[in-house]
């Protein structure tokens, strides 16, 4: 039971750490998107209407990242150039891609896909233990193995992860040195609305293997949340996505070892885990946020 629950929670962890990665550099960069449950609705249908009419999987991941990325270039329209609240246009973004993806998506529930299978790793995924719950997942699970690291390094590394720091902690400096602070922001929203939109294509083309109305079921809020007691540090956001994937897959575990649970209580395990981490660590975790997320939060409690 132990080996179920941990290969589900990197199974069922994964489209959380894409989300969590791409709301980690938009909020690096100043932005905070609480539209990534919209982005991640969009990107899994996205994700499979377009491996619907195609039959190829990876062009699905594609149109699930440009769905994600298109209601975040909306959201950095209105908050980088109309300076508009950023809480308020997240928020509505998401029940606008709701909407759209309800009116759009009928066509698509009993539609049949060639979704991605497991691909286990030759030699690693014969290992005890470790094989099935790390090395016997779709392809998109091994992606993300790689994805964090490189996310991490992009950012702390490079010139271009230091223009959206920058950008998010001492934004003058940029316009000193003759960089566009809202060029960089808008970047920055884009990209990670592109990692959340391949986060919901994902549940949609590669966990599920179907399509349903309001299928993320949180998990976006859950990665923005993520984002915050990981303190913006993509390795961290791998491990605690991985720890959120364990409280959603305990239910499927213990339903099919024949455990009998209330099944609504199961269901609320990962957010009742949020509002503990988050109860826990407190303010602590605010003293490593960007400077520019702080001044969002003050606006929002002077307006």
């Amino acid at each position: 039971m132990i080996i179920d629950i941990l290969a589900g929670a990197v199974r069922g962890g994964t489209s959380i750490m894409y989300a969590g990665l791409g709301e980690t550099i938009s909020e690096r960069g100043g932005v905070i998107n609480l539209g990534t449950e919209g982005a991640m609705l969009l990107g899994a249908l996205g994700g499979y209407a377009v491996t619907a009419e195609t039959g190829n999987p990876w062009l699905g991941v594609l149109g699930g990242a440009l769905a994600g990325a298109l209601l975040s270039l909306v959201h950095a329209v209105l908050v980088v150039s109309r300076r508009a609240n950023q809480f308020a246009s997240g928020l509505t973004l998401y029940f606008l891609a709701l909407g759209v993806t309800s009116l759009f998506g009928v066509s698509y529930v009993s539609r049949q896909i060639n979704a991605f299978t497991p691909v286990p790793v030759p030699g690693l995924s014969e290992i005890p233990g470790l094989g099935p719950i790390l090395f016997d997942h779709d392809p998109l699970v091994y992606v993300a193995y790689v994805a964090a690291p490189v996310i991490w390094w992009v950012l702390f590394r490079t010139r271009v992860g230091l223009l959206v720091r920058t950008a998010g902690e001492r934004s003058e400096a940029l316009e000193v040195n003759g960089y566009s602070v809202q060029a960089v922001r808008y970047c920055a929203t884009v990209a990670g609305g592109a990692l959340a939109g391949i986060g919901g294509a994902h549940i949609s083309i590669a966990y599920a293997n179907s399509w349903f109305e309001n299928m993320i079921a949180g998990r976006g809020f859950i990665a923005v949340a993520l984002v915050i007691f990981a303190m913006w540090n993509p390795i961290r956001i791998m491990a605690g996505a991985y720890l959120f994937g364990a409280a959603l897959s305990l239910a499927s575990v213990l339903q099919t070892s024949g455990i009998a649970v209330n099944q609504f209580a199961l269901n609320a395990v990962p957010f009742v885990l949020t509002l503990v981490v988050l109860a826990i660590l407190g303010r602590r975790t605010m003293l490593a946020a960007p400077d520019e997320l702080l001044k969002v939060f003050d606006n929002s409690r002077t307006t």
